[in-house]
């Protein structure tokens, strides 16, 4: 079966849920020797909320939760949302499985959220990533994201590990 991309649907939140906690585990293994990043931004307690709250926090018509299918099996995630400065959307937790990976996932559903939150009425999308996710910054690179300036203040100890990125849409 074809890769397929969607809006996750209520039945798909417990697969979101696991490519979340996979993706917190990642960044863990790559966090390795740094900062603790992880600890300050995804601690287990205040992330299993946010999980539970992602419905609402990227709730249509403002944003979308979106999932990628391969074989009717959900292999990876992203979402966007809307920021205070009028017509920004930051992307969030772009995770696909590692069976999936090379499948072209990851960039199908970077490109399918930038469209729709173009259709959204949005013109400018934001994201951040951390130093260690090489794989990640190319791929926004590939798609036009360049470096910025960062979107909100970020703890002065995690700044020199994080990376800004925005792209017009």
């Amino acid at each position: 079966m074809p890769l397929t991309i969607r809006p996750a649907t209520p039945a798909d939140m417990d697969d979101v849920a696991r490519l979340c906690w996979a993706y917190r585990d990642l960044l863990v293994e790559r966090s390795d020797g740094l900062p603790p990043v992880v600890d300050a931004y995804y601690a287990k307690d205040s992330y299993a909320a946010l999980i539970a709250d992602l419905p609402r926090i990227h709730a249509r018509p403002k944003g979308d939760i979106l999932v990628a299918t391969l074989n009717d099996t959900v292999v990876g995630c992203a979402m966007y949302y809307p920021l205070a400065e009028p017509g920004t959307t930051e992307i969030k937790r772009v995770y696909v499985d590692t069976a999936a990976r090379g499948t072209g996932a990851g960039r199908a559903l970077m490109q399918d959220a930038m469209q729709r939150a173009r259709a959204d009425g949005y013109t400018r999308m934001v994201l951040d990533t951390i130093i260690r996710l090489p794989e990640a910054i190319a791929l926004y690179e590939r798609l036009g994201f360049e470096p910025c300036a960062p979107y909100y203040d970020p703890d002065p100890a995690f700044a020199p590990f994080l990376r800004f990125f925005d792209h017009p849409l």
